[in-house]
């Protein structure tokens, strides 16, 4: 039977090929993008546009059986959105919230939904600077990424719905291009020494949207469990996130 499968950051690298994997079985596949060659084209860095994608998405889909959270790009310098957050901040992590609770009734109203979260869990590196969240000092770009990946750990701790939860951190896999050629030049020449290929970082995905797993959370570091009683996958620390995240967005309303 053909799923409806929702892919944000779905026209690049593991987005991509999940998309392409799964089309291929005959399902309906949503890629939300910021290219033109995505279906429902949107600025997921921004929270008017999640909204926006996320009501025509569920306008044209009353039931969608899985979401796949693949969105992100690196910031070489601090980029401040419309809503006033740091851009990584916004895109890697809000747009994946955002979704997840703008969707969760269609989720809801499939027999056997699931979120998979493409992010880095499993590693227990950086945290979330409770003290300054929008880095509005000492930005750096890894640093960044590394805190917005602490932060899907805890959306994943922190998820209610129906939907299983699967947090997946792939490894490090062959990157698309990027923007900064500085940037792209140092990934691209990582890549050739330690990346996996895409559709293998892939494979697990199309694994987990056929067969949800039993439990109402998973999260897996390159193919291994990843204990739930990791520091960096903390209850209180997921509660705590959630009511900043739930006030930022509040904020952000206001401000438009």
């Amino acid at each position: 039977m053909s799923k409806t499968v929702v892919i944000s950051g779905g026209t690049s690298g593991i987005g991509r090929a999940t998309a392409l994997a799964r089309a291929a079985r005959g399902d309906r596949v949503i890629v939300i993008g910021s290219r033109p060659d995505a279906p429902y084209r949107a600025d997921l860095t921004t929270i008017a546009e999640v909204r926006r994608v996320a009501a025509e998405i569920a306008r044209d889909h009353p039931v969608v059986d899985a979401l796949v959270l693949c969105a992100n790009r690196i910031f070489p310098r601090r980029t401040e959105t419309p809503d006033g957050l740091e851009a990584t901040f916004a895109l890697y992590y809000l747009s994946r919230y955002l979704l997840g609770e703008l969707l969760a009734p269609q989720l809801d109203a499939a027999g056997n939904p699931v979120i998979v979260n493409v992010s880095g869990t499993g590693i227990t590196a950086g945290r979330v600077r409770w003290e300054d969240p929008q880095f509005t000092r000492g930005y750096g770009a890894i640093r960044a990424q590394v805190q917005a990946g602490r932060a899907n750990d805890l959306l994943g701790v922190a998820h209610t719905g129906r939907a299983r939860y699967v947090l997946y951190h792939p490894g490090f896999t062959r990157p698309g291009s990027h923007p900064n050629p500085l940037v792209s030049g140092v990934i691209s020449g990582l890549a050739r020494v330690a990346a996996r290929p895409v559709d293998e970082s892939a494979r697990p995905i199309a694994a987990w949207i056929d067969a949800p797993p039993a439990a109402k959370l998973t999260a897996i570091d390159r193919g291994r469990p990843v204990p739930l009683s990791l520091r960096t996958l903390n209850p209180g620390d997921a509660a705590r996130l959630r009511a900043y995240t739930e006030a930022a967005v509040a904020r952000a309303a206001g401000r438009a």
